[in-house]
């Protein structure tokens, strides 16, 4: 694969999340957002804006393509961009089907593109951290991670809350998380799932699931999620993590990242660890995940994030969605 002195990227998606990575891009010296899909962004001024992903792959402007559609989008796009020769950064979760999953991975790895899902807690320094420590507390015998929302997430934040749920958006992070700091993957799911707020709210999703997964060498964990802590709480996010082995314990807690701040209004511990602002300059885990993914594409390098391990987070969370809604336990193959 050719060495690329500079990415040209192109965006699929204006939406929140299409705005944080136009910014994170815009700050990595060897990479120029050159193209967007159907809307501009005010944070890629100088970006061509085109009706559609097809027309911008096909407009000979871009290296690599940034996917940030919701959810259910991803499959399409990852697949004509690898067609295209294109490399690919897309937003979590990889896909929201097993079958998309696969046409992703089969025409990623038939193009030999770079690909990367954004699982961007791998680049937080305490789960990092934690990584480089599990050899001290032993084999994996259980854990557990909980990820939960403020209500402000599905209702106002999100436009497309009924067309995913709870534990794509926010547990796909954690199963990626452990099935990494396991280096496991998972066997068997049964899940649960709770509806009621967010239905009367007139959005058709659960307010909660939790996941009980068994993995291959016999450890367990626990994956909760839910979006409607109220507004009030001192954080959109809630994100602990524990994972016990036979000579030890690792615990995470992301509730609190050193700051704390009271005012008038309200008391809040504002959030740093994934995306915060160093004298205007974007830094923080999100940051750092999104220029790996600029460094690998210009490389050919393999990320750290592999489009084979994103598959098994999609296919443990299509079990898990499966497990709620027959109440048996399901068997990942």
């Amino acid at each position: 694969m050719t060495f690329l002195p500079e990415l040209r990227i192109g965006i699929v998606g204006a939406g929140l999340m299409g705005r944080g990575h136009a910014e994170v891009f815009a700050a990595h010296p060897q990479a120029e957002i050159t193209a967007v899909a159907r809307r501009p962004l005010e944070q890629a001024p100088g970006a061509t804006v085109y009706p559609g992903y097809q027309e911008l792959l096909d407009s000979g402007t871009v290296d690599a393509v940034s996917i940030t559609t919701p959810d259910h989008l991803h499959a399409d796009v990852m697949v004509a961009a690898a067609e295209a020769g294109k490399h690919i950064l897309v937003e979590k979760p990889f896909t929201t089907t097993v079958a998309d999953a696969d046409r992703a991975v089969a025409a990623i790895r038939s193009a030999g593109v770079v690909a990367m899902c954004l699982f961007n807690h791998r680049w937080v320094p305490a789960y990092a951290q934690a990584k480089d420590q599990m050899g001290l507390v032993g084999e994996p015998v259980v854990g557990y991670a909980r990820k939960d929302d403020t209500i402000h997430v599905p209702t106002e934040m999100i436009g497309w809350a009924d067309r995913t749920t709870c534990a794509w958006f926010l547990s796909s992070h954690d199963i990626d998380l452990l099935t990494w700091l396991y280096d496991d993957e998972i066997a068997e799911v049964f899940a649960t799932a709770r509806y009621g707020r967010l239905r009367g709210l007139g959005i058709d999703t659960p307010d909660a699931m939790q996941i009980q997964a068994r993995f291959r060498r016999g450890a367990m964990a626990t994956f909760e999620s839910a979006w409607i802590y109220p507004n009030t709480f001192p954080t959109m996010v809630d994100s602990y993590v524990t994972v016990v082995g036979e000579s030890g314990v690792i615990q995470l807690d992301r509730q609190k990242e050193n700051i704390q701040l009271a005012t008038e209004h309200g008391y809040a511990y504002p959030r740093n660890m994934l995306q915060r602002l160093v004298h205007g300059v974007p830094a923080g885990a999100y940051r750092d995940a999104i220029h790996h993914f600029v460094d690998c594409a210009r490389s050919g390098a393999e990320p750290l994030v592999s489009v084979e391990s994103s598959r098994h987070v999609t296919a443990v969370l299509a079990a898990a969605h499966k497990s709620a809604r027959t109440g048996q336990p399901v068997k990942l193959s």
